[in-house]
C-alpha cells in the first residue's frame, strides 16, 4: 500500500527553481534516503510532503488512516516538560493513559491522604493494565537511555539542542507509524547510539525516509535512494553504494549526450552560416532545431564544488601537549595527557558524548587553559578551527561580506583567487553571494563557515563534527581536500565513514580523563573492540567453568593459591555498593507508599508487587556481593 504519494510537485523562490514535475510514492516496505547538495531543496521537499509548506504546483496525498511521524533537525518541544512527558504527550491512547497516570501519581505524592487522588490513581492503574502501559513506559525510558538521555526528570528546556533532538527522535521511534521521516537523525549521536539506531530501524516494520550525511548509515538501513538533482528526483534501487554506481553511469551517459549535442550544434551552425539560399521555407524546422541546439543543455552534469587552496608554511614544531589535565563542571575530562601533533598528522578523536573530546580541541586551539601541564604551539602554526559551537552566524550579514572579513583573496595552485571566485567554487552563485546569511539553508551555512576557515590559510585544521549537516557530495570533496592538505588535521567525529576515509590513528576517550591512542582507522578500532569483548567473554566462561569444577571436585579444583577476582568481577564488585544503596532506598520508599495507600486494593497489590521485586533483586545482589567480597578478602590474605 502506498502511504504517501507526490504528484508533479514544483517549487521556486523567485527566479530560483528548486524542483519541478517531481513524482514518487512511498510504501511501508520502502526505506529510502533523500540526498542532494546543500540548498538543492531537500528540506523544502520534506516540508511540502508534511503539509507545512505548499508547492507551486502538484499535490501530496497520504493514505486514509496512515500515520506519519517526523523528526526535524531542530524540533520544537515543550521546554516545561520532562523527556518522558514529551514522549507521551499527544500520543495514541496508550501514551495518553501513561501520561495521565504519571501526572496522577505526582499529584498523589503531594497529598497522599487525598481520597479523590487515591481513587484517580486506582482508576488509572486499571487503564494502565488494559493498554499495557507498564511496558510502554519501560520501552520509552529504554529508548531515551539508548540515545544518551538518562535523567527522566530534567526539563527539556534546560537541555542542549543536541539532547532535545535525541528526545524528539526517541519519541518518534516508540510511536507506531506507517512512515517515519527523519532529517539528519545521526547528528548529536555518538557511535554507539548510531549503531543501536541502525539495528532498530533495520528491524522496524514500517516505511522510512531520511536525510543523512552518514554513508555507512545509508548503506546499512536503506533499500533505495531518492536523489534531488537537476531540479528532478531520480529514484535508485538498492543501497547507497549501488546508487553511486548508478549515478556514475547516468552522468557518463549525460556527458556522451552533451558531447553529441555539441557536435551536432557545430554542424548546424556551419549550415546556418551558408547564407539565405541554403535556408528555404522547406528547411524552416531545421532552422528552429539549429537555433535550439545553440542553447546550453539544462541536463548536463551539475556544477561541482572545489576545495583547492595553499596553506601557510608550517615549521617542524607544531603543537605539543605535556601531561595536560583539564576539567569542566567539576569533571576531569583530560588527565595527565601527553601528545605531540606532527606536521602531517591525521588524528581522529572518538568516544561517547560528554567525555571531553571538544575539550581537547579547545586545549589544542588555546581556547581553554590547562589546569596542569603545558600546551606548546610552534611559531609558524596557523590554526583553522571548524567549531560546531560557533555556527551562530549573523543572519543580517551578506554572504560576500562574511568571507571578506577574513580575506579578499587567497592563493591557490591555479593562482590568486578573489573572495567572489572562491564563493563561486563553493557553489554560491552571484545572486546568493549578495544575499543575507539568514536566507541560507543549514547545510549552506556549514559550507560557508568551512570556506571562511579555509580563507585564513591554516596549516593546522581542527574539525569538530565537520560532517554534521553537510551533504555527501561536499563531504567527498572535503575528504579529497584533506588528502592533499599539507598540514595537520585533528578531527572529532561520529561519522564512521569519514574516520575510515581520512584518519590514520585515533584517540579513544574512555571517560574519567582516560585517553588511549589507537593506530589505524575506525574499522580497525571496531574490530579490536569486538575482539576484546569476545576474549573477555571467553575468559569469563573459562573462569566460571573452573569454579564449577572446583565446586564439584574440590581435590581436582584445589590450588595452592586462593583465586583472585577477574577484571570483570572486580568491576562488578566496584559498582555494587551504590546499587545496593539505591535498592534499599527503593524498598524503603515502596514500604512507605504501601503504608499510605489506605484501602485501595489495586494500588496496594501493585505497590506490593514492586516492593517484592525490588526486595528480591536486593537479596540476590547482597548474596553476590558477599560471594565476591569473600574472594577479594581471601586473595588479599593469601
Amino acid at each position: 500500500m502506498v502511504v504517501l504519494s507526490a504528484e508533479n510537485l514544483s517549487k521556486a523562490y523567485g527566479t530560483r527553481v528548486l524542483f519541478e514535475g517531481v513524482t514518487f510514492g512511498l510504501t511501508r516496505e520502502d526505506r529510502v534516503g533523500l540526498i542532494g547538495v546543500n540548498g538543492a531543496g531537500k528540506s523544502t521537499l520534506l516540508r511540502i510532503l508534511l503539509g507545512e509548506e505548499k508547492p507551486d504546483d502538484g499535490r501530496v496525498a497520504v493514505a486514509r488512516g496512515a500515520v506519519v511521524e517526523y523528526v526535524a533537525q531542530e524540533p520544537d518541544l515543550d521546554g516545561t516538560k520532562t523527556a518522558l512527558e514529551v514522549m507521551l504527550k499527544d500520543g495514541p491512547e496508550a501514551f495518553q493513559v501513561v501520561e495521565k497516570y504519571e501526572a496522577a501519581c505526582r499529584r498523589l505524592s503531594e497529598d497522599p491522604a487525598d481520597e479523590e487522588r487515591i481513587a484517580e490513581v486506582g482508576r488509572l492503574t486499571d487503564e494502565m493494565n488494559r493498554v499495557d502501559g507498564w511496558n510502554l513506559e519501560s520501552e520509552a525510558l529504554m529508548t531515551l537511555s539508548r540515545l544518551g538521555i538518562h535523567d527522566r526528570e530534567q526539563p527539556v528546556g534546560s537541555m542542549s539542542g543536541g539532547e532535545q533532538k535525541r528526545v524528539a527522535l526517541a519519541r518518534a521511534l516508540v510511536r507506531p507509524s506507517d512512515l517515519l521521516i527523519l532529517d539528519e537523525p545521526t547528528n548529536h549521536l555518538d557511535i554507539e547510539a548510531v549503531s543501536w539506531l541502525e539495528g532498530f530501524l533495520s528491524r522496524r516494520a514500517a516505511g522510512l525516509m531520511l536525510i543523512t550525511h552518514d554513508r555507512y548509515f545509508l548503506d546499512r538501513v536503506t533499500n533505495g535512494i531518492l536523489e534531488l538533482a537537476d531540479r528532478q528526483v531520480y529514484r535508485h534501487k538498492g543501497t547507497y553504494s549501488d546508487f553511486l554506481v548508478a549515478r556514475q553511469e547516468r552522468e557518463d551517459r549525460e556527458r556522451v549526450m552533451e558531447h553529441r549535442r555539441a557536435q551536432l550544434a557545430k554542424k548546424e551552425l556551419e549550415w546556418l552560416r551558408r547564407g539565405p539560399k541554403a535556408r528555404t521555407t522547406k528547411n524552416k524546422a531545421r532552422v528552429q532545431r539549429a537555433e535550439a541546439l545553440q542553447e546550453p543543455s539544462s541536463r548536463g552534469p551539475e556544477q561541482e564544488l572545489e576545495l583547492n587552496t595553499v596553506e601557510s608554511r608550517l615549521g617542524k614544531k607544531v603543537i605539543e601537549l605535556h601531561e595536560v589535565t583539564a576539567s569542566r563542571g567539576g569533571d576531569v575530562l583530560v588527565r595527565d595527557f601527553t601528545y605531540f601533533v606532527e606536521r602531517r598528522d591525521r588524528l581522529g578523536i572518538v568516544g561517547p558524548n560528554g567525555v571531553g573530546k571538544s575539550t581537547l580541541l579547545d586545549l589544542v586551539a588555546g581556547r581553554l587553559k590547562a589546569e596542569s601541564g603545558q600546551v606548546e604551539v610552534g611559531e609558524t602554526v596557523v590554526v583553522g578551527y571548524y567549531d560546531q559551537r560557533a555556527m551562530d552566524l549573523d543572519e543580517e550579514t551578506r554572504v560576500h561580506d562574511y568571507i571578506t572579513e577574513v580575506a579578499h583573496r587567497i592563493p591557490t595552485p591555479d593562482g590568486w583567487l578573489s573572495a567572489t571566485q572562491m564563493l563561486d567554487r563553493f557553489l554560491f552563485d552571484r545572486e546568493k553571494q549578495w544575499t543575507v546569511i539568514g536566507k541560507l539553508s543549514g547545510g549552506e551555512r556549514r559550507r560557508l563557515y568551512l570556506l571562511r576557515v579555509l580563507m585564513a590559510r591554516p596549516n593546522v585544521l581542527l574539525l569538530d563534527e565537520p560532517t554534521n549537516d553537510l551533504d555527501v557530495d561536499t563531504l567527498t570533496v572535503l575528504e579529497d581536500y584533506l588528502d592533499s592538505f599539507d598540514g595537520a588535521v585533528v578531527a572529532v567525529s561520529h561519522d564512521r565513514y569519514f574516520l575510515d576515509r581520512t584518519m590514520e590513528h585515533l584517540l579513544l576517550f574512555r571517560g574519567g580523563g582516560e585517553i588511549e591512542e589507537i593506530p589505524g582507522n575506525y574499522s580497525y578500532l571496531e574490530e579490536r573492540l569486538a575482539r576484546e569483548r569476545k576474549e573477555a567473554e571467553a575468559a569469563r566462561a573459562r573462569e566460571e567453568a573452573e569454579v564449577s569444577v572446583a565446586a564439584s571436585d574440590p581435590e581436582k579444583g584445589s590450588s595452592p593459591r586462593p583465586r583472585k577476582l577477574t577484571y570483570s568481577e572486580q568491576k562488578e564488585l566496584d559498582g555494587m555498593e551504590e546499587r545496593i544503596a539505591d535498592l534499599e532506598g527503593d524498598v524503603e520508599d515502596l514500604e512507605r507508599r504501601l503504608a499510605e495507600c489506605g484501602a485501595d486494593y489495586e494500588e496496594t497489590m501493585r505497590l506490593d508487587e514492586k516492593r517484592r521485586a525490588a526486595q528480591g533483586e536486593l537479596d540476590g545482589l547482597l548474596e553476590r556481593w558477599m560471594e565476591l567480597s569473600e574472594i577479594a578478602e581471601s586473595s588479599q590474605m593469601g
